[in-house]
């Protein structure tokens, strides 16, 4: 009688035929929300720190060990905690809607074009499916994050998510959650598709290389190909989106880029920044922190799939 308990429904194997129902897809966003919560909440220090110093140059000038030095210096250890329920929630909804959104259109899409056509276009499905399921997230993400950096920018704002909701609410409106939602779209969707492609394809040619299938392969050696094809895919991700992840930084702080529109706005803060400065300034630590994070996320996420009983859908050759 265990099938009673709450949750054993997610915890039953999915059966073969129905290999990829409406279950396994609640698998596969219950497995992102929590891989995303996780290395998002465990990154938040880090965050703290490089959002700090994408906001204050001039005080935060001692690079990431420093700015964690200096923080902790003056406002104690907790200050590097600032906004981590925010973000473990916020990046719990988001997780789910992106790794779920994955892969529902990705086996959608070979389930329309069969799976000649989609081992052909393999990697067109990819991107338009991060792209779909990312902009999903974002709409869901987006006030979370207006609240987590008005919070690290200013510790005085709020004490806690719910707080930081009504004051904004109250203060600017809805608009006030999306004032960086098209930056958002702009650093996530690129971020997103390079992510699953970059991922999707190394772990693909992992498996071709050794000539066998994840099924085929013991746990360890599946969770090998997470991590290693999961560091490439943060790395590229990163470096794609650097850009628009600073520019998100300082158009969220409070009378940045002067007054007018939200493009008018970014254009002023991209060009009193400087080209060079918006790619290069803070990248290292960025692709330590995305290469480190996007790692742990599939490692995660294939490891609470497998506890599910799900396998994670692989593009293999059907004429092989």
């Amino acid at each position: 009688s265990t099938m009673n308990t709450p949750g054993s429904a997610l915890l039953a194997p999915s059966p073969a035929a129905t290999k990829y129902d409406l279950m396994y897809f609640l698998k596969g966003a219950a497995a992102g929300g929590i891989c995303c919560s996780i290395t998002h909440g465990a990154l938040t220090p880090v965050d703290v720190v490089k959002t700090r110093v994408q906001l204050d140059p001039v005080k935060y000038n001692k690079g990431l060990v420093g700015g964690f030095k200096q923080i902790i210096g003056e406002e104690g250890a907790m200050a590097l905690t600032t906004g981590l329920g925010a973000t473990a929630f916020g990046y719990f909804i988001q997780g789910w809607f992106k790794f779920g959104g994955v892969e529902f259109f990705k086996i959608n899409a070979v389930q329309t074009l069969g799976e000649e056509k989609a081992w052909a276009n393999k990697t067109s499905i990819y991107l338009a499916s991060a792209a779909c399921a990312e902009t999903i997230a974002d709409v869901f993400l987006c006030p979370l994050e207006a609240v987590r950096i008005r919070a690290v920018s200013d510790p005085e704002f709020c004490d806690g998510l719910a707080d930081g909701f009504g004051k904004i609410l109250k203060a600017e409106g809805v608009g006030g959650f999306y004032a960086g939602f098209v930056p958002i779209l702009a650093k996530q969707v690129p971020y997103t598709m390079a992510k699953f492609a970059v991922q999707g394809d190394v772990a693909d040619r992992i498996y071709n290389q050794i000539g066998k299938q994840p099924s085929e392969l013991s746990s360890n050696m599946n969770l090998g190909v997470s991590l290693s094809s999961g560091v490439v895919a943060g790395v590229a991700a990163a470096i794609i989106s650097h850009p628009a992840d600073t520019l998100l930084s300082k158009v969220n702080k409070a009378g940045a880029g002067g007054t007018g529109s939200m493009a008018k706005r970014l254009m002023t803060i991209a060009s009193e920044t400087g080209i060079v400065s918006l790619c290069t300034v803070g990248l290292l630590p960025r692709c330590v922190m995305i290469g480190t994070l996007t790692a742990g996320q599939f490692g995660i996420f294939d490891t609470v799939m497998n506890a599910l009983g799900a396998s994670k859908f692989h593009f293999h050759n059907p004429n092989e």
